[in-house]
């Protein structure tokens, strides 16, 4: 009897260990298809991983183990590393919005367990900094994106679920759709944000960001020859600004200079019209010359205008959506 026991028992912690390896080997599978997906570089794949394994040696993770390896991920592309000159660099830049795609969960959740992390791992304090002002950064996007739809569906006409167009450089090109103006005035200013740290983690700054790139787009809108598919009738500044009614007559001609109307937009939208006009001429306007220079918005560099227009837009939609998603 005792050695029947004893020979069960056996066979429960080798079954039990089997079920480790199996698990561990599936985990590892997983890791491994994230790296792929995110280009990851070896030394960091690797770094992450045994980061990962001595967490979990040393604590319990609770939930998925791919959300955890996402976090050793992260921390590893932003560790310092030796370059050629001598000197030290941040490694593999993955950006945070592709590790939060590739492994599958929210931003709250990310930042949930990333305290955690540093607490186990007992980081110093310039780390944990750094990932507080990219979780307000994170915030601050939330909030202003709630307050984006809205404005945007002021002074447009509204999205409707139309099927994404597809955009090459061989097909005839196609006005621009409100859903696509929609997305590309949001990745402008998301990309603009970034480049502003002076302004960083201030709502009030970033909302009249939002308005300089709104402004922007408009200008660019009423000269698209498809404007009035564009822009909402009922939009308040029409007449304000100086448009006439016969806007919406077939034969109505813009002038070759867009209207500013980042002060109207302050009143509609409780901005304050001297700091937004502030914030367009020494930021905004800089910011947008420096990027129609790059080629990235293609148009007229002196006005500032045409990338909406059908034989610019597919180019400057592709270009800046490539460059931003690198960038991030």
């Amino acid at each position: 009897m005792l050695g029947e026991e004893e020979d069960g028992e056996s066979r429960a912690v080798g079954a039990a260990a089997f079920s480790v390896q199996a698990e561990e080997g599936d985990t590892r599978q997983r890791y491994e298809e994230l790296c792929s997906s995110l280009n990851m570089d070896g030394r960091a794949r690797c770094e992450a991983w045994l980061s990962y394994q001595n967490m979990k040696r040393n604590f319990t993770l609770e939930g998925n183990d791919l959300h955890w390896l996402a976090r050793a991920l992260y921390m590893a592309c932003r560790k310092a590393v030796p370059t050629v000159s001598k000197g030290t660099a941040e490694g593999n830049y993955v950006s945070l919005t592709r590790i939060l795609c590739c492994s599958e969960q929210s931003l709250i959740e990310f930042f949930n367990k990333m305290k955690k992390w540093e607490d186990m791992a007992n980081l110093p304090a310039q780390f944990r900094e750094r990932t507080e002002r990219i979780e307000r950064n994170f915030t601050i996007s939330a909030v202003i994106f709630k307050k984006y739809k809205p404005i945007f569906q002021g002074i447009f006409r509204y999205p409707q679920d139309q099927p994404r167009q597809q955009r090459g450089r061989k097909q005839r090109r196609q006005p621009c759709t409100v859903t696509e103006v929609l997305q590309f005035c949001w990745v402008l200013f998301v990309h603009a944000k970034g480049n502003f740290p002076m302004i960083s983690d201030d709502l009030v700054n970033y909302c009249h960001l939002l308005l300089c790139a709104l402004d922007l787009v408009y200008g660019n809108a009423l000269q698209c020859p498809n404007c009035k598919e564009l822009l909402n009738p009922n939009f308040k500044v029409f007449l304000i600004v100086g448009l006439t009614e016969d806007f919406h007559n077939k034969d109505y001609k813009v002038s070759s200079d867009p209207p500013c109307i980042i002060e109207k937009l302050c009143s509609l939208y409780y901005g304050l019209a001297l700091e937004a006009k502030g914030i367009k001429e020494h930021f905004w306007k800089p910011y947008i010359r420096k990027i129609f220079d790059k080629k990235l918005l293609k148009g007229k560099d002196e006005n500032l205008t045409g990338f909406l227009d059908p034989g610019s837009f597919g180019d400057s939609f592709l270009r800046f959506a490539i460059y931003s998603a690198n960038s991030k």
